[in-house]
């Protein structure tokens, strides 16, 4: 029989839920054998969905199109008007009878129809153009990432996925990075400050092998993820499915570290962190 929180576990991995009902569903998945299934289930899900289907684009034919439509609109310039910046030409009137009311009742509509057609056009135009631009600009792919990251440190909570090597010493974490992962990460134990440096493991996402530095901090595990930077930068700090998230570049590495501690916590993990990663980078 299903158990009766497998909904509410469900709405939780899609971020519908506020951070007092994320943070019953944790709870509750470190006791239900069923829902930490079904979390893992959804990230597995999830990863395989974003690592092996393609994003669709607009085709260049139509980025082509839009192009010189908009083109067009713009250069487009009203009968008799003269071109910005172009002294219009002194033509005399030729001495013709004016033309007849009913002449000028059936040209009007068409001289008038022309430009109504254009803007319409040209609407159209700016629409496509518009839709474009969000399909260029729109921040899905670094909401896919921090997604992600939430999904790697759930992931890593349930049983015997927390680390891969075991050790507070950096001289052993640091070492068995090498052929793990495709980047070499700052590593220190900060366990006088309250951060006991556990161990690590290795990850993937953003399609390469990430490295994930794990701490504890009281009762909190905090996952410092690590990979080769590449695209639009992260938010510095921001909240999702109840989780803290802090990002930062160091070199050409980007940053993150994850975990439901209190923010003053997680920063100062990240502050310890960068000052250690700053003196560890030749200038």
């Amino acid at each position: 029989m299903q158990c009766a929180e497998a909904l509410r576990v469900q709405a939780y991995f899609d971020g519908e839920v506020d951070a007092v009902s994320a943070l019953e569903v944790e709870r509750h998945a470190e006791h239900c054998a069923e829902c930490r299934s079904l979390l893992e289930h959804l990230a597995d899900t999830r990863l395989r969905l974003r690592r092996d289907l393609e994003f669709p684009s607009a085709p260049s034919a139509l980025r082509t199109s839009i192009g010189r439509l908009l083109d067009e609109e713009t250069g487009q310039v009203a009968p008799g008007v003269a071109a910005p910046g172009v002294a219009a030409p002194a033509v005399a009137a030729p001495a013709v009878a004016a033309p007849s009311v009913a002449a000028r009742a059936r040209r009007r509509p068409r001289w008038r129809l022309r430009p109504l057609w254009l803007a319409g056009l040209g609407g159209v135009g700016a629409v496509f153009a518009a839709a474009l631009a969000l399909l260029i600009a729109a921040p899905w792919a670094t909401n896919a990432v921090l997604d992600e990251l939430v999904s790697a440190h759930v992931r890593s909570l349930m049983p015997d996925h927390l680390t891969d090597v075991v050790s507070t010493d950096r001289h052993t974490v640091k070492p068995w990075f090498a052929g793990h992962v495709d980047v070499s990460p700052v590593v220190a134990d900060f366990a006088d400050q309250g951060y006991r440096l556990l161990g690590g493991r290795a990850d993937y996402f953003e399609h390469q092998r990430v490295a994930a530095v794990v701490y504890q901090h009281g009762a909190h595990f905090i996952n410092v993820f690590a990979w080769a930077a590449a695209g639009r930068p992260l938010p510095q700090y921001t909240t999702r499915s109840g989780y803290h998230i802090a990002c930062w570049r160091l070199g050409n590495l980007q940053y993150c570290a994850v975990s439901d501690t209190g923010w003053d916590e997680l920063q100062g993990l990240t502050r310890l962190l960068r000052a250690a990663g700053s003196a560890d980078t030749p200038q």
